[in-house]
């Protein structure tokens, strides 16, 4: 069988000057609002706030993990379709696979952060007497890095696995827009020079290994965007 179609012609246009709209006259990306957590518990956003502080610890460079906004970041991530995998299969059947294949565990976002935060808890309070959030810097170190190398056993979860999660997300809040909770006033963006969402880079194409000094750009815009009413 033979099919046949056509298409009509493809119709563009090039836009000099100004552009012609107002930032914010489209809807702007629905996103959950600060102020408040999703679903993280009051313990769980100290015992998070602990740990990312130290996988990016604060420097001349940049804030930490928790002071650029990681830990909002996690808890509206977790409050959503990437806690809950429901874009993911996750029927099974659930087996030990190899590297190759990825994570092949039957818990989701939700389920790791869960388990996991209670078992790190659990573990520092029988080895140090202490929950995780008041062990000293050096000694959290000694833990994360103990996850990372299975050199600890955590009661409910395989101790790499959440950390590998753990530290995803952390890279993930302090490097991402602004608009999903992390990446505070564009910190991490401002420490690489990276010029962010904007909407047209011509300009710029051929200006190879040149510092542009353009001020950052959120999907969301920039405070002095906002239209007034």
């Amino acid at each position: 069988m033979l099919l046949l179609g056509s298409a009509g012609k493809a119709v563009s246009a090039t836009v000099a000057g100004s552009a012609p709209w107002k930032p914010f006259d489209a809807s702007p990306p629905q996103t959950l609002g600060l102020g408040t957590w999703y679903f993280l518990t009051p313990d769980e956003v100290r015992t998070v706030g602990a740990i990312v502080e130290r996988l990016i610890p604060a420097d001349d460079l940049s804030p930490s993990g928790k002071d650029a906004g990681c830990v909002e970041f996690i808890d509206r991530q977790l409050a959503g379709s990437y806690g809950s995998s429901e874009r993911l299969y996750m029927k099974g059947p659930f087996q030990p696979g190899t590297p190759e294949q990825g994570d092949q565990s039957p818990l989701d976002p939700r389920q790791r952060y869960r388990l996991g935060l209670a078992s790190l808890d659990a573990h520092c309070r029988s080895t140090y007497q202490k929950a995780f959030a008041d062990l000293p810097g050096e000694q959290r170190d000694q833990v994360l890095s103990g996850l990372e190398k299975s050199q600890i056993t955590l009661n409910a979860i395989d101790a790499k696995l959440f950390f590998q999660i753990l530290l995803q997300n952390t890279m993930e809040g302090f490097f991402a827009d602004p608009i999903y909770g992390g990446n505070k006033d564009m910190v991490s963006w401002k420490m690489l020079g990276f010029p962010g969402a904007r909407y047209d880079y011509r300009d710029y194409v051929d200006k190879h290994n040149q510092k542009l000094d353009l001020p950052p750009l959120s999907i969301a815009g920039r405070p002095e965007w906002r239209v007034k009413d």
